[in-house]
């Protein structure tokens, strides 16, 4: 061995980048993954969220129209049907974008500090983030995930509570760990595994909390999950579709979920002193 080295400071393990981007250091991303944004939330006083699950792929409805003009001017049947469906499906987009700025100032009216939290990306997650800007003073959360495709965080989530995270698993964990309430809109993989995830959660007791669910969009979801079949088929039981309700309005949202949310606080006013 040379002695060349003689005198060189070594670069301590937590500074060496090499090490932390390792398989070696993968505990310490997890682990700074779970610690960093609760410093983050503490120093907000972030204690309660309402999250938004939903598509990326949904457009506004400005959007979509100038998709669908565009694909008519091309006189392409597959584009023209493509740009019809996200024209029809863009309602979803402004009604969550509706919904979030009506919770959003209920919230700040009455001082409750509940905050609409999305997944920070694109679609139903930026109409989540765009609703809580329109209200005075309005803040929102932005649970972003690093993908292969890049993913950037929507323009709308407030800057001190935008995140990005590696992990998917420590992403939903924050996701649960703050909602005092879920709004779950259309979407695809990604919005089916968020749901059904905290559901499992809910059935089998690995949360406690009570947590009102509501799933939006009924023609969507009735065509996607038959539950009254998996009912009869026996793989879930008739009170598993209490663990949520199904709701067309952000109007109707907005009553149930103003009301549970008044309701825990009622419950639970020791942990709102």
């Amino acid at each position: 061995m040379g002695l060349h080295g003689r005198g060189k400071k070594p670069v301590k393990a937590y500074e060496n980048m090499d090490f932390i981007n390792s398989s070696d250091g993968r505990l310490l991303r997890i682990m700074s993954e779970m610690i960093e944004p609760r410093r983050r939330f503490t120093k907000q006083n972030v204690r309660d969220s309402i999250a938004f699950f939903g598509s990326a792929r949904l457009l506004s409805n400005e959007d979509a129209g100038i998709m669908l003009e565009r694909a008519e001017l091309t006189g392409d049947e597959r584009k023209i049907k493509k740009a019809q469906a996200a024209v029809k499906m863009s309602r979803y987009y402004e009604d969550a974008a509706e919904l979030a700025e009506m919770l959003t100032k209920w919230s700040i009216e009455n001082d409750f500090g509940y905050y609409i939290c999305s997944g920070g990306g694109p679609g139903i997650m930026e109409a989540a983030n765009l609703g809580a800007t329109r209200v005075e003073d309005g803040q929102s959360i932005g649970l972003n995930i690093s993908l292969p495709f890049e993913q950037e965080p929507n323009p709308y989530i407030s800057s001190e509570l935008n995140f990005e995270f590696n992990y998917f698993f420590i992403r939903k964990f924050w996701f649960t760990y703050l909602a005092k309430a879920i709004v779950v809109f259309p979407g695809g993989f990604g919005t089916f595994d968020e749901f059904f995830e905290i559901l499992t959660l809910i059935q089998t007791g690995k949360t406690t909390k009570t947590i009102p669910i509501v799933l939006y969009g009924k023609e969507f979801w009735s065509n996607i999950v038959n539950f009254d079949y998996l009912v009869e088929a026996g793989v879930i039981c008739e009170k598993d579709l209490d663990l949520f309700i199904w709701a067309d309005s952000p109007k109707e949202v907005f009553d149930y979920l103003t009301a549970e949310l008044k309701l825990q606080r009622r419950l639970h006013s020791e942990f709102y002193q």
